[in-house]
């Protein structure tokens, strides 16, 4: 027997919670089906950045707009989700990074974006007093922070579940079809249908798209992420580096989270990833030149999160552009968490009202195919 839903959302990654949370607060009532279990892979398991710090500029509307929510999202969803705002510093080491850094800023001012500020060395030895004397300066994003990612995407679903979506997790969605101007999808012994289907997979969402005729160059990736032991408190900023991969964060308890995009191998279908250990060896090189008060520390545990990543590094988001009622929300490149609350607002309006006022046209699915109907 099929149940008839009012929308139906693939994937319990952050973005699909809150696009089924979203929904519900605008009075519909959808399905969100995930295979293993909300948060498993990467929205569960990544650094927490809440960053609209050195964006692609297409995406820097969405990450505006998503900013407003994590500064209230205790009242979205009765959970903290362990957000703190001391803002996220990108570090230059150098003078010519640094000119690269002065470009930047005066291009987004330039575009009205103010949200990035170009420090001097006084000022970024101010935000983090433990930095290299070398580094001349940076850029900072002052409303910025970080939050603990399981804790956030469990509180979407939890809110969601509350406010009346059916939620299934433990068996992925399967036999997608569109017949009678519903889209139809088995789960297991149950199948539902509704007019809305919301393709937010995460790392599967390239091959659901495929299936659906709309193919798009992604590819499955791995970022990788290690804990230290604890170091007295040097630091409250989250960094990240100009020319070298690193994101960097001190936790209350003093342990250190290593992060900057080194990547795991995959294997997507077994929910595997196995870790690059030479790779983990250049971030904890580069933490080690760069902060001296971490010379002493220890790599407690390492890992990874299996997640998309666009070949121009920008997510896919929006209309299908092919099909009535389809609408995509992936492949956000290791850099999708921060946009999360703010997408599933922004989808819910697209379903429900058929636009928004938050600019995502860069961000469509047609720029991969211009010509489809």
């Amino acid at each position: 027997m099929t149940a008839n839903v009012d929308a139906i959302v693939i994937g319990g990654g952050i973005h699909g919670c809150s696009t089924a949370l979203h929904l519900c607060l605008a009075g519909l009532k959808p399905v969100l089906i995930e295979k293993d279990y909300a948060g498993r892979h990467a929205s569960g398991v990544n650094a927490g950045g809440v960053r609209q710090l050195a964006r692609h500029i297409p995406e820097i509307p969405l990450s505006i707009r998503s900013m407003g929510i994590w500064e209230k999202i205790s009242d979205l969803l009765d959970d903290d989700c362990s957000f703190e705002s001391h803002g996220q510093v990108l570090v230059a080491e150098n003078e010519d990074e640094l000119a690269v850094c002065r470009a930047r800023v005066a291009e987004l001012n330039a575009m009205g974006f103010t949200h990035e500020e170009l420090i001097d060395a006084v000022e970024l030895r101010r935000l983090v007093p433990a930095v290299a004397e070398t580094c001349p300066g940076g850029v900072v994003s002052r409303r910025d922070g970080a939050a603990n990612p399981a804790q956030t995407t469990t509180a979407f679903r939890r809110k969601a579940g509350l406010l009346g979506a059916t939620v299934r997790e433990g068996v992925a969605a399967g036999n997608i079809r569109h017949r009678d101007g519903l889209w139809h999808v088995d789960v297991g012994p149950e199948s539902f249908a509704a007019p809305v289907l919301v393709n937010a997979a995460g790392a599967w969402a390239g091959k659901i798209a495929a299936a659906l005729g709309e193919p798009v160059p992604v590819e499955t990736v791995a970022p990788m992420l290690m804990i230290t032991s604890r170091v007295p408190h040097f630091i409250d900023p989250v960094v990240i580096l100009r020319g070298r991969k690193l994101s960097f964060k001190q936790f209350k308890n003093g342990t250190v989270l290593i992060g900057g995009g080194h990547l795991a191998t995959p294997y997507q279908d077994r929910n595997e990833t196995v870790l690059d250990w030479k790779s983990l060896a250049i971030s904890a090189r580069t933490v080690f030149e760069l902060f001296p008060v971490m010379r002493s520390a220890t790599i407690v545990r390492a890992w990874a999160g299996i997640e998309a990543k666009m070949k121009d590094d920008i997510p896919v988001f929006g209309p299908s552009s092919r099909h009535k009622g389809l609408y995509h929300q992936f492949g956000f490149s290791l850099h999708g968490f921060q946009l999360g609350p703010g997408a599933g607002a922004v989808m819910a309006e697209l379903i429900v009202n058929g636009g928004t006022q938050t600019r995502i046209s860069d961000l469509g699915i047609d720029r991969f195919h211009p010509s489809a109907p």
